[in-house]
């Protein structure tokens, strides 16, 4: 798996969001950390396709964000900083299988996928559960479980430990640990990450430093002044 940005910048008006960059991301586990309005969020939802290159290019295995955007979704998923905006659907089954309908599978084809991804995530007890009575960490859970049915190769995680208490971000932690997918992961937690193989750090707008999970959050503290 590579994405690759050449020469990637991104302005809303004349506000730079992200300065020009040009990398290579082919680890399977990656973190990317910063400061708040530090870039990080613009640069990973370039990556989908969510946001769009103002000059330069991105592809994601040799697909253009911009030129093949449907494709490139169905490449790269995304669970929000706030997981129950992408919970549509009001029954925790029937979300999971919103996302596989049009595809061509027959009722019993979407029923077995929906079970099988509900038992790989050990929320097959939530399958009748209302998705606004689950709790931070199910919820979690449950989003990233409607996100890999539809079978991505690339999984983008936006603050997933966010607002969670300590049992929920080790049983966050490990669920990302065990995902078959290239993984990036968009946090303030930096103990989630410090085992990643590598570490993006943005500070204004800028990629300034890119590394080992050690090195990177050294420079990080640096930068936060703690």
């Amino acid at each position: 798996m590579a994405i690759q940005f050449t020469d990637s910048s991104v302005r809303f008006g004349q506000k730079t969001a992200l300065h020009p960059l040009s990398l290579t991301l082919a680890e399977r586990r990656i973190g990317i950390i910063g400061l708040n309005g530090s870039g990080k969020t613009t640069f990973a939802r370039l990556i989908n396709g969510l946001v769009k290159p103002t000059e330069g290019r991105v592809t994601v295995n040799g697909l253009d964000t911009v030129a093949d955007d449907r494709a490139v979704l169905g490449e790269a998923g995304f669970i929000f900083q706030n997981p129950q905006h992408q919970l549509i659907m009001p029954i925790v089954r029937e979300d999971i299988a919103f996302g596989l309908k049009n595809r061509g599978l027959t009722n019993a084809e979407i029923a077995a996928k929906t079970n099988a991804v509900l038992a790989r995530f050990s929320v097959s007890h939530l399958a009748g559960r209302r998705v606004h009575e689950l709790s931070g960490g199910e919820t979690q859970l449950v989003a990233i479980a409607s996100v890999v049915v539809t079978g991505p190769k690339i999984l983008i995680l936006d603050e997933p430990t966010n607002q969670l208490d300590l049992k929920n971000r080790r049983l966050v932690a490990a669920t990302i640990d065990g995902l078959e997918q290239q993984v990036l992961v968009i946090s303030h937690d930096l103990g989630l990450v410090d085992g990643f193989e590598r570490v993006l750090l943005f500070h204004e707008g800028q990629l300034i430093a890119d590394g080992q999970a050690d090195d990177t959050i050294r420079r990080y503290h640096e930068v936060a002044g703690c």
